[in-house]
């Protein structure tokens, strides 16, 4: 009787035992999504700025990210240095068509000769935004394109060096061997830390194929930096990832819409078809250098992309 009144205390308190470890474990857990979700918000707050409010007209309806809806993103890469407003020397847009799973994407050439829509000139289609930021960018790269732009990712360079290292690094499949100075990225697979992504996707001078080489590794690199940041082992740098976006980030997507993107993104499986410019020249103009784009092509640039978006 002893035996059994010993064994059924030991039961009851091995009981309890459990019960507390696996209440303190629910309870750390709570706490961890509650700061989380807190932490996600602030940074939202922070980089969340409307394309209705950037471009100020009253009458645009903010999109929303869905399963079925084609969409086009704006992603403006700037330079911003002391006393300058800077200039967005990487211009890409992109259209997911997520029925279809297909993404297609454009690196516009910064030298590109175009009007800039609300300032009244014709000039290098970068100067947009140095003329009147994101706004003018939007609609100078819509009436390029003649296509809408829905969303917009703005990155300062700086800050994307940041958040490579903070990912740890990516790896792509370089196709060509290059040097810039005391930096060699040699042909082949490499792993790259901020400083030399950034520097690998500026260069154009030493790869023979100019500015078009460039849009392929700035391509490399971004569907690197996408396909680690979809990876769950990037929940662990979850905080540190959103101290570095806060901080040198501004896009029009919502909490909602991320979400939605990243589940897109995951049935694209890779499937992004590189659209660029290659038969347009350089041309001097004013003592000015501009890349003019060859009508044909630029046609059907527009023609692809506007059926993409049907």
């Amino acid at each position: 009787m002893e035996k059994n009144t010993k064994r059924s205390k030991e039961k009851k308190s091995k009981k309890k035992i459990w019960l507390w470890i696996i209440g303190s474990l629910l309870t750390i857990f709570l706490i961890f999504i509650g700061t989380a979700y807190y932490t996600i918000q602030k940074t939202m707050n922070k980089i969340n700025t409307p394309l209705v409010e950037a471009t100020g007209d009253e009458n645009e309806v903010q999109k929303i990210v869905t399963k079925k809806d084609p969409f086009s993103v704006l992603m403006l890469g700037v330079d911003e240095r002391k006393n300058d407003s800077g200039r967005s020397d990487t211009m890409i847009v992109i259209t997911v068509n997520p029925e279809k799973h297909t993404m297609k994407m454009l690196s516009i050439p910064r030298d590109t000769r175009t009007e800039i829509i609300g300032h009244n000139s014709v000039d290098k289609i970068n100067h947009a935004y140095a003329f009147g930021g994101v706004p003018m960018a939007v609609n100078t790269v819509e009436h390029f394109l003649d296509i809408p732009i829905d969303y917009y990712v703005f990155v300062n360079m700086e800050g994307f060096l940041q958040i490579i290292d903070t990912i740890g690094g990516v790896t792509i499949d370089n196709d060509m061997d290059l040097t810039y100075n005391t930096y060699h990225y040699p042909k082949g697979e490499i792993t790259l830390d901020g400083d030399n992504a950034l520097i690998f996707s500026r260069i154009r001078y030493e790869d023979p194929r100019g500015d078009f080489g460039r849009q392929i590794r700035q391509r490399q690199i971004i569907e690197a930096v996408l396909k680690k940041a979809s990876t769950p082992s990037i929940l662990l740098k979850a905080t540190d990832m959103l101290d570095v976006v806060g901080e040198n980030v501004r896009m029009n997507f919502t909490m909602k819409d991320l979400i939605q993107l990243q589940s897109i993104y995951k049935q694209m499986d890779g499937n992004i078809e590189q659209l660029s410019f290659k038969e347009g020249d350089g041309k001097r103009i004013d003592n000015i250098w501009y890349f003019i784009p060859e009508e044909t092509e630029l046609e059907k640039i527009k023609s692809d992309l506007k059926a993409h978006l049907q």
